[in-house]
């Protein structure tokens, strides 16, 4: 360990500790976590960071669906009945079924997409009821960017294969992408994970001889990325993710928000809510700035050339 590693680490240590003294004294708080995967640990970090640590001044109630996106309802009810201060619910689905699950408990949304054209919240600004939180875009969904950009990595594709988790609860994103494809003289071919059978969903890639493909953000798809990444180059097929770190795990392109910045500004809101702020009164916001990552290795890897153009615009390039 470096000097500057070592003093990093310290100062984060500190902050942490000093956070966590500037808590009510005795208070121990009930957050219920909902979520579609297995639940975010990067989360729980940036709630550390604010004070909050599990087992001194925290308890986190977990629900988790494991990709089961039909049993988000059934904990929404349970965590509800286990009266939290507040539920912390990741993706859209999730969210929607803690919002059909209360009215009255505080509800933190992570990383909802169009939160008011899906009813989730009706305004930005003043978003009233019990719901705030971070949402990843004002409108729509960030497909089309993303679909634009891995058709600028590669000009001459012209079959886009989109994955997507069982039950298709990104219905907004493949709606959007599938149009931006059509724009750019693309088909596409939906491919559907079930079962998390990750190997006969890629095998369904193959015989329908996708030329790239777009990986739908998903919790459990970026959860389970790194068998998607190897997946792909073992078929040396081009991909395009939603975080940065699918690239630095080997994922050819990512373009979005930084996940990190995010998971702080939803631990942000949880210690606003904790210490008595109401969430109709908060703002919903959003990434003000994304990210376009390049990773060259996995480039040379499957012998793709990326023109120097997309290169140019690259925040980051891996190589």
């Amino acid at each position: 360990m470096d000097r500057r590693t070592f003093v990093a680490g310290a100062v984060s240590l500190l902050a942490a500790q000093l956070a966590a003294e500037a808590q009510p004294a005795g208070k121990m708080f009930k957050v219920g976590e909902l979520h579609p995967g297995t639940g975010s640990e990067e989360r729980l970090a940036a709630l550390r960071e604010v004070g909050y640590v599990e087992g001194q001044n925290l308890v986190v109630e977990r629900r988790h669906a494991a990709g089961r996106i039909d049993r988000l309802s059934t904990l929404a009810a349970e965590l509800v009945g286990l009266k939290p201060d507040l539920i912390l619910a990741t993706g859209g689905e999730a969210i929607r079924a803690a919002k059909n699950a209360t009215t009255t408990i505080p509800i933190v949304m992570a990383f909802a997409e169009d939160p008011v054209g899906r009813g989730l919240v009706p305004s930005l600004a003043r978003p009233g009821g019990n719901i705030t939180g971070v949402s990843l875009v004002a409108a729509g969904t960030m497909a089309a960017k993303r679909v634009e950009v891995l058709k600028a990595a590669l000009p001459r594709a012209r079959r886009l294969a989109l994955l997507t988790w069982q039950g298709r609860p990104e219905a907004d994103q493949i709606k959007e992408a599938e149009q931006a494809a059509r724009a750019l003289k693309m088909e596409t071919v939906l491919v559907e994970v079930r079962n998390g059978e990750y190997e006969s969903a890629f095998s369904v890639l193959a015989a329908e001889r996708a030329d790239a493909l777009f990986v739908l953000s998903n919790p459990i798809l970026h959860r389970d990325r790194k068998r998607i990444i190897a997946l792909a180059a073992r078929h040396r097929l081009p991909a395009m993710y939603e975080w940065r770190e699918s690239a630095e795990d080997g994922g050819l392109l990512a373009y979005g928000a930084k996940l990190g910045d995010l998971n702080r500004r939803v631990a942000a809101f949880v210690d606003r809510i904790l210490k008595g702020a109401k969430p109709g009164d908060l703002p919903v916001e959003q990434p003000t700035t994304f990210d376009l990552v390049i990773n060259l290795k996995t480039a040379k890897a499957i012998g793709l050339t990326i023109p120097p153009s997309l290169l140019a615009r690259a925040d980051r390039v891996i190589e």
